[in-house]
């Protein structure tokens, strides 16, 4: 009996363990392994490997991002992932035009995280722990028609501290951040990016804000053809590797970071049927 009573104990342990969160360090740097881990076998509906996040492409500035605990997060959610029923866990959703946003999110999505501020002007503010991620945000302005061209706190940047790491989306960026912003966004092992080239930031003042960021690994996102892409790529050649091959999602660990800091260039896929 008391063994038995002890093998109850250590699975009770085991269980509890998994679903906790594993600290992120935002403020540190990664010591790690080169090269990333791609299994380009897998797909969304596969669990995702040990202590490891998915981040598949799915369109524009939308990514679902997948963690070991079956957690599922749409980053600029537009209402639609593709012809799969699925249903995320979280999307964040910011205000610059519609391919960020939904008015009319699905009603079955737990946690709609909006990336702007209320009508009376209270900045978005979410610190959303979910025990194997931790959601939270960072408010930035966005150009606007009306109140001097400014839509104050109309943008956020998303980060998901999950399995170890720390990942950014930065949504639809119009200015650099401030010092005060910096430092709540702390250090980034994973950016998304946005390198259309002055539809959201000019890309000299993105590359800067990515050069400071000094994630570990970059993904572009929010280009519609390979001029700005291509401009993007030589003006950050100097510092980062490129790989064009990574095809439509990535798998990422602590220990797979890549010892010198890489851009990963996703292709855009909307998510399919389980028998396609």
């Amino acid at each position: 009996m008391r063994i038995l009573l002890l093998l109850i104990a250590l699975f009770a342990a085991g269980s509890a363990a998994a679903q906790d969160r594993r600290p992120s360090h935002c403020i540190a740097l990664a010591q790690s392994a080169p090269g990333i881990t791609y299994l380009h076998q897998a797909s969304w509906s596969e669990p995702v490997p040990e202590n490891s996040v998915r981040i598949n492409y799915i369109d524009h500035a939308t990514f679902l991002i997948q963690t070991e605990g079956g957690l599922n997060v749409a980053t600029d959610y537009t209402g639609y992932l593709g012809q799969a029923d699925l249903v995320p866990d979280v999307v964040t959703m910011n205000h610059a035009h519609d391919t960020h946003w939904t008015a009319n999110p699905d009603p079955r999505i737990p946690h709609p995280l909006r990336g702007w501020a209320d009508a009376d002007g209270t900045p978005a503010d979410h610190h959303l722990d979910l025990g194997e991620m931790l959601v939270r945000n960072v408010p930035t302005d966005i150009r606007s028609r009306y109140a001097d061209g400014v839509e104050k706190d109309g943008n956020s940047i998303f980060i998901f501290e999950v399995a170890g790491l720390c990942i950014g989306h930065l949504g639809h960026l119009h200015h650099e951040p401030d010092q005060a912003q910096y430092s709540a966004l702390g250090r980034l092992d994973v950016v998304m990016a946005a390198v259309d080239g002055g539809v959201s930031l000019d890309l000299p003042t993105m590359q800067r804000v990515l050069k400071r960021l000094r994630a570990s690994i970059v993904i572009p996102m929010h280009w519609w053809g390979t001029v700005s892409l291509n401009s993007f790529l030589r003006g950050m050649s100097d510092q980062y590797l490129i790989d064009r091959d990574a095809g439509t999602f990535v798998e990422v660990s602590l220990r797979s970071l890549p010892s010198r800091p890489t851009i990963v260039v996703l292709r855009p896929q909307y998510l399919r049927m389980l028998d396609e």
